[in-house]
C-alpha cells in the first residue's frame, strides 16, 4: 500500500448503506412534522421573479461583455491598433481550446480507390492523436496537375463526408485542378462513438440520422472533464488535415482553402483558419455575425447597438466556445481575425448588407490592410422557417451558394469553376467508406472515452505519486492550486448579506427562514433547524442537493430529526438554481440549465464554482452566529436522483423517451470541494453521489449533467484525492453511483476509495455524525 493510501485509509470512511433508525412515539411525530414542514424563504410570486434569476444574472453578465466589445472596437481606429487587440485575443482563443498534445507527424494510409471522370477519390485514414485514425476521402485531379490548390471542407453536423453535396464539391473542385480533402469529424460516420449508426442498432424507433449530432453533447462533456474541448478536438484534426494537404506532391502550399459548412462546420473552419496561418482563405458558414437561422430579415435600424455579438450558450460547445465573452473572442472577432487573408463571408439565407454590423467592421479592418479584394461574401435567400424554393437550405454548401463562392477562388486562386461546369455524379455513400471488413485493425481507432479514461489514469497515477511524499499542508495546498486554476476560487470575497428572515418555534424544535445575498443579484434560500430550548452553540450539519431543501427534508426527516432530538441544528440551503430558484425546464441536454451552464463557460464561470460559492458563504454565515458552534460544523452532500439497476440497458439512443436517468452528484461534490477550502469543519457525509468523475469516461455515453462540470476537473484529481486531503477530518460514504448512474455495493466504494469498508454497527449517517461531534 502507498503512503498516499495509507492517508486516505487514515478516514473515518464508513461506506454503508442508511439503516432506519429506531424512534420512540415522540421522534416519529417530529419525523412527520418534519417531512410535511413548509421550506420555501419566498411566496409564490417572490419564486417566480427566483425561478429567472440565473437567466438574469446571464443576461446582465452579456450585456456588459457586449457593452464592453462595442467600446473595445469603437476604441480601434488603425491597423497597428487592431493587430494588437486581436493577437491578444486569438493567443487566448487557443489557450482555450484544450488542444490536444502536439502529436507526430501526419502518417496517413489510402485504403481504397474510385476512379471518376477527370478525377479519383481515395479513401483515406490519417493520423490525428495516439491511437485516433481520421477517415476522409481525398479528391484528385486526373490527371493531376503541376500546382494545385488545396480546399479541406469542414462538414455540417448534419452529415458527414459521404454526404451528396460534399461529393458535388469534391469532383467538381478536383476536375478543376484541385485537391480536395473531406475528412469525417470526430464523432461523425466512420468515427461515431455512440453506436446508433444504423436503424437495426436498437429495438426501437429513433432518429438514426441526428444521432451523430445529439451525442456531441457526450463527447463534449467528457473532453471538458479531461481539461479539453470538442472544438479543439475539431480544430486540431482540421490542422491535421492541412499537413496532410501540404505533404501532397503538386499541392500549392499558399493555396490553402478551408470551408465551414452551414451548420457545425463553420465553427472549427473559422477557429482554424484564426490560429493556423498556413490557412490562406476560409468560408465559415453562419458564424461571425447575425446570419444565424431564425434572425429577423431586414435587420433593424439599431442593430449595431442591440445586436448580441457575445452569443448565447446551448449544448453543442462547438457554438459557444469557452471564456469567448470574458477573454475577448466572440464569433465576429475570430472571423475577423483572418484578415488580411481571403475570408468568404457566408450565409445560409437572406443577407441584409446594409445594415450588418459585422460587415462593416470587416471592411474597415481589411482596408486598414489595403486588402479589400480579399474580403467576398455568399448568401441565400429567405430564413429558417420558409420551405424551399421560397428559402436556401442545404445540407453543406448549397449549389446556390456556391454560385457566388466560384469567382472568388476563380480570383484569388485561378479555380475555374462556373455554374455551367459544376459536376455532379453522385455514389452511394456507401461506396466512399474507408472501412470495410477486410480493413486491419490497425487503422481502427480506440474509442475516444477510452483514450482519454487512459490518459486521466496515467495523470492521476502522476499527481497521486507527488502527493504522497508531501504533508497534509502540502497536500492540500497542491490540490487547492489546481483546483482554483480550474474553479476560480475567490475566498476573500466571502461577504453575504442576510435579507427575509423569519422564525417557527415549535415544541421540540424551531425552524429559522432566511435567505443570503451572494453575488451581484444572486439569492440563496435557506431554512435552520435548531433544537427547541436553551442548548448553548449547537453543532450545525448543512445539507445541499441537487434536489433541493424542500425534497430533501422530506427524503431525510428521519435523520434530521434524530440531529435534532440529539441537540444539533440543521441547516438546508438552495444554492443557486436550485429548489427555489431552480429554473425549470428538467436537466437534460436540451434544458434551460444547460444553456444556462454554456454561458456561463463562455463568460469565464462555471455554474460548479458559483455553487460552491453559495454553498462556503452559507459556512461563512453560520460561523457568525453566536447560537452555532462554529468548530462543530458538519457538510451532508446528498442525491435523491433515482439510479439506474446495477444490469440496467444504459446505452441507448438519443431523442427518445424513455432513456435512463442521469445522476445528480451536485451534493457531494460540493461537500468534497468545501472541505478542501474549509479548515474547521468537525465531520463530511456525501451519499448518492458519484464515487469518482474518472467513471464518467467508462462508456462513451455520459450520465452527469452539464452544470456539474468544470472543465479540465479531472486534471486536478477526482473525489477520492479531495477526500484524502480532507484527513483526519471523518468522512462518511454512502450508497454511491458509477458514471452510468447504478449503484456500487460498498465493496466498489471501498476498492474507488483504495481502502478497507470500516466495521459498523448499523448506524445511520446521522448517528454517526452525533458520535462525531461528541
Amino acid at each position: 500500500m502507498s503512503r498516499f493510501s495509507r492517508s486516505i485509509g487514515s478516514l473515518s470512511l464508513a461506506a454503508l448503506l442508511t439503516v432506519p433508525v429506531c424512534a420512540d412515539d415522540a421522534q416519529e411525530d417530529l419525523v412527520a412534522e418534519l417531512a410535511k414542514m413548509n421550506t420555501d424563504v419566498f411566496g409564490e410570486n417572490e419564486q417566480e421573479q427566483l425561478s429567472s434569476m440565473l437567466g438574469d444574472d446571464i443576461r446582465i453578465q452579456r450585456d456588459a461583455l457586449n457593452e464592453l466589445d462595442r467600446q473595445a472596437w469603437e476604441r480601434i481606429n488603425s491597423r497597428s491598433g487592431w493587430e494588437t487587440f486581436a493577437r491578444h485575443r486569438i493567443d487566448l482563443l487557443e489557450q482555450s481550446l484544450g488542444l490536444p498534445a502536439k502529436s507526430d507527424p501526419v502518417t496517413s494510409e489510402v485504403l481504397g480507390r474510385i476512379q471518376g471522370e477527370g478525377f479519383v477519390i481515395e479513401k483515406i485514414v490519417y493520423t490525428s492523436r495516439p491511437g485516433m485514425w481520421i477517415t476522409a476521402n481525398l479528391y484528385r485531379p486526373n490527371p493531376p496537375r503541376a500546382s494545385m490548390p488545396g480546399i479541406l471542407i469542414s462538414h455540417s453536423h448534419h452529415r458527414p463526408k459521404t454526404q451528396g453535396e460534399i461529393q458535388d464539391m469534391g469532383m467538381t473542385w478536383a476536375r478543376a485542378g484541385c485537391l480536395v480533402l473531406a475528412p469525417d469529424h470526430l464523432g461523425h460516420g466512420e468515427r461515431q462513438q455512440h453506436g446508433f449508426g444504423e436503424a437495426s442498432d436498437f429495438d426501437g424507433e429513433f432518429p438514426v440520422s441526428r444521432q451523430d449530432y445529439y451525442f456531441r453533447y457526450d463527447t463534449g462533456i467528457q473532453l471538458h472533464l479531461a481539461g479539453e474541448s470538442l472544438i479543439g478536438q475539431f480544430v486540431y484534426d482540421l490542422q491535421r488535415g492541412v499537413s496532410l494537404l501540404l505533404e501532397q506532391e503538386g499541392i500549392a502550399p499558399e493555396n490553402i482553402i478551408v470551408l465551414g459548412a452551414v451548420a457545425g462546420g463553420a465553427e472549427p473552419a473559422a477557429v482554424a483558419a484564426a490560429i493556423d496561418q498556413r490557412i490562406a482563405c476560409v468560408c465559415p458558414f453562419n458564424f461571425g455575425g447575425p446570419q444565424m437561422p431564425g434572425r429577423r430579415y431586414p435587420l433593424p435600424e439599431d442593430i449595431a447597438e442591440t445586436m448580441n455579438y457575445i452569443g448565447s450558450g446551448s449544448w453543442e460547445s462547438t457554438r459557444n466556445l469557452r471564456r469567448s465573452g470574458s477573454d475577448g473572442f466572440p464569433p465576429w472577432m475570430i472571423v475577423a481575425s483572418i484578415a488580411p487573408r481571403r475570408l468568404i463571408y457566408a450565409h445560409e439565407f437572406a443577407w441584409h448588407r446594409q445594415r450588418d454590423p459585422i460587415w462593416a467592421r470587416l471592411e474597415k479592418i481589411y482596408g486598414w490592410y489595403d486588402a479589400s479584394e480579399n474580403l467576398g461574401y455568399t448568401h441565400g435567400r429567405g430564413d429558417v422557417k420558409l420551405r424551399p424554393p421560397a428559402a436556401t437550405h442545404c445540407t453543406q454548401i448549397g449549389l446556390e451558394h456556391r454560385q457566388m463562392i466560384h469567382p472568388l477562388l476563380n480570383k484569388w486562386f485561378g479555380i475555374e469553376v462556373s455554374a455551367e461546369t459544376e459536376y455532379s455524379a453522385r455514389l452511394e455513400e456507401s461506396e466512399l467508406l474507408c472501412f470495410d471488413e477486410k480493413t486491419p485493425d490497425l487503422y481502427r481507432s480506440k474509442p475516444l472515452h477510452q483514450i482519454l479514461l487512459a490518459e486521466t489514469e496515467e495523470r492521476h497515477d502522476v499527481l497521486r505519486e507527488k502527493l504522497a511524499g508531501m504533508s497534509r499542508a502540502e497536500r492540500r495546498r497542491e490540490l487547492r492550486k489546481r483546483w482554483t486554476e480550474a474553479l476560480r476560487v475567490n475566498a476573500s470575497a466571502l461577504s453575504p448579506t442576510v435579507v427575509d428572515v423569519s422564525r417557527d418555534s415549535h415544541q421540540s424544535y424551531s425552524v429559522e427562514r432566511f435567505s443570503l445575498r451572494t453575488q451581484r443579484d444572486v439569492i440563496v434560500p435557506c431554512i435552520l433547524v435548531k433544537p427547541a430550548g436553551e442548548r448553548g452553540r449547537s453543532p450545525v450539519v448543512v445539507m445541499v442537493s441537487q434536489d433541493g431543501k424542500r425534497a430533501l427534508l422530506k427524503a431525510r426527516a428521519t435523520e434530521i430529526a434524530e440531529l435534532a432530538a440529539a441537540g444539533v441544528a440543521v441547516c438546508l440551503p438552495d444554492v443557486r438554481g436550485v429548489g427555489e430558484t431552480s429554473p425549470g425546464d428538467g436537466r437534460a441536454r436540451q434544458s434551460y440549465a444547460t444553456g444556462l451552464s454554456s454561458s456561463e463557460l463562455m463568460h469565464g464561470e462555471t455554474v460548479l464554482e458559483q455553487r460552491l460559492f453559495d454553498l462556503r458563504c452559507v459556512l461563512h454565515y453560520l460561523r457568525t452566529r453566536d447560537d452555532l458552534d462554529s468548530k462543530r460544523t458538519a457538510l451532508w452532500g446528498d442525491s435523491l436522483a433515482p439510479t439506474n439497476a446495477p444490469d440496467a440497458r444504459v446505452l441507448m439512443p438519443r431523442g427518445i423517451d424513455g432513456r435512463p436517468p442521469q445522476c445528480e452528484p451536485l451534493g457531494g461534490t460540493l461537500a468534497l470541494l468545501a472541505s478542501l477550502y474549509e479548515d474547521e469543519l468537525a465531520a463530511i457525509v456525501v451519499r448518492h453521489g458519484v464515487a469518482s468523475y474518472k467513471s464518467v469516461l467508462d462508456l462513451p455515453h455520459v450520465f452527469i449533467p452539464h452544470d456539474i462540470v468544470a472543465p479540465g476537473m479531472l486534471k486536478c484529481g477526482d473525489l477520492r484525492d479531495l477526500a484524502a486531503a480532507a484527513a483526519p477530518v471523518p468522512l462518511y460514504v454512502g450508497e454511491l453511483v458509477d458514471g452510468a448512474n447504478r449503484p456500487l455495493t460498498a465493496t466498489e466504494i471501498a476498492a474507488a476509495y483504495e481502502t478497507a469498508t470500516q466495521a459498523h454497527d448499523g448506524r445511520s449517517a446521522a448517528s454517526w455524525l452525533i458520535e462525531q461531534f461528541r
